[in-house]
């Protein structure tokens, strides 16, 4: 068996563009162009970027909710697609891994059903795939809301009645009920007031303990993820630009939009210095890609290689990768 909990390889999702009277592919949006990497067991990958770079579409291509283009994906050695030989994961084998795989979605008030009860959502998985039903469901539903930090009495309650941080506790403790081994965070406290992000990480942090779960965290906060994971690949326009720990990233950035990125957080302390390195224009669309380089209209340190040729994407230390024509 791997060493690795999920492995990623090429993963691609491309969006057909379709046109005229009789509609017609004419292009496509390469939302993810050939990303690779792995998660171990227990660890927490960072996965952050610009709205619109490909981070939630990657998470939700692994997951199989979304068909992917190219690429292989693994699950505890266990393979759920690679396009390249045509292999994919039977559906009764994919239904029954999918209790060790779950996602957290953004906002917790719209992945909520409105007209069903705080109970019937929390328990919805356990009667799905026959674990528990009635009473017994609904004891269980109670046991999952108190560990997410909520009252186990509101199970008869609906998600109206509840604030956004309260939610986003139900929707987590929805994602435990099937108790996943493996959890996707789709920027799930993006919605949310700061004070509450701070809870609620916190408690996928103490989680994650208890629980023995690893995560992939999506989010385009780069001082959260600081703190909050392990690793971090940085993703640009469907494809990662660099990755590293968390602690390396953060002590030696090496790409220059890595760099744009960490000047654009908050200074800590009044009297701290720091240079803000700003990017011109805005992220071309990734149906119409730039030639070379996909970074070079913005760069700072831009070349003439870089609007000829693309940049391998290559490790220059021990886990660090980095995808320049200035390495």
């Amino acid at each position: 068996m791997s060493e690795y909990l999920l492995e990623v390889k090429d993963l691609k999702m491309h969006f057909p563009i379709y046109s005229g009277i009789l509609p017609k592919a004419t292009g496509s949006v390469k939302a993810v162009d050939g990303v690779s990497f792995n998660i171990a067991k227990g660890e927490i990958f960072g996965l952050v970027g610009e709205s619109g770079c490909g981070k939630s579409t990657t998470g939700r291509t692994i997951l199989r909710l979304l068909k992917a283009t190219g690429g292989f994906v693994s699950f505890e050695g266990k393979t759920l697609f690679d396009v390249a030989s045509g292999q994919e994961m039977a559906h009764d084998q994919m239904r029954a891994l999918r209790r060790d795989m779950q996602i957290i979605f953004q906002d917790p008030g719209t992945c909520l059903d409105p007209r069903m009860t705080i109970g019937n959502i929390v328990s919805e998985g356990l009667k799905e795939h026959r674990i528990a039903r009635g009473k017994e469901a609904l004891a269980q539903a109670k046991d999952l809301l108190e560990l997410c930090g909520m009252n186990g009495e509101c199970v008869r309650r609906y998600p109206h009645e509840f604030s956004g941080g309260q939610r986003q506790r139900i929707a987590i403790a929805r994602a435990l009920a099937l108790h996943p081994k493996f959890l996707i965070g789709d920027e799930p406290i993006a919605a949310l007031d700061v004070s509450i992000q701070a809870q609620v990480l916190t408690l996928m942090r103490n989680l994650k303990e208890k629980l023995g779960l690893t995560y992939l965290f999506i989010s385009h906060d780069l001082g959260v993820v600081k703190y909050f994971c392990d690793r971090i690949a940085v993703m640009y326009l469907g494809t990662f630009i660099e990755q590293a720990s968390s602690e390396e990233l953060f002590a030696e950035p090496l790409h220059p939009y890595t760099r744009s990125l960490l000047s654009a957080i908050p200074k800590s302390h009044p009297k701290e210095i720091k240079e803000r390195v700003t990017l011109k224009g805005e992220m071309p669309s990734p149906s119409n890609p730039p030639e070379g380089c996909k970074f070079h209209p913005r760069c700072p340190s831009a070349m003439p290689i870089c609007k000829e040729m693309e940049p391998v994407y290559k490790e220059l230390s021990g886990g660090h990768f980095v995808r320049c024509h200035l390495y």
